[in-house]
């Protein structure tokens, strides 16, 4: 097996068109670590807000139990 280029700057410059394919493999690199990392993130936010979310209604509810305990306890003593 024989390299094709005589050095290594040879190999990074590619006789001229070496930005154009680094530069080509670096965006498909960015992108491809960006749809993998995206889903995560959105997942973490969606777990954050439903968290929020079910503490919201757990106040509420007790908030409700205790306003009808002494509505009860007032109807109660009257």
């Amino acid at each position: 097996m024989q390299f094709q280029f005589d050095s290594l700057a040879s190999f990074f410059t590619m006789n001229g068109h070496g930005p154009y394919v680094w530069a080509s493999y670096g965006m498909a690199v960015l992108v491809l670590v960006v749809l993998a990392v995206t889903p995560v993130f959105r997942q973490r936010k969606l777990r954050r807000e439903l968290q929020q979310q079910l503490r919201q209604e757990e106040a509420r509810r007790r908030a409700a139990a205790a306003r009808s305990a002494s509505q009860r306890t007032a109807e109660a003593v009257e």
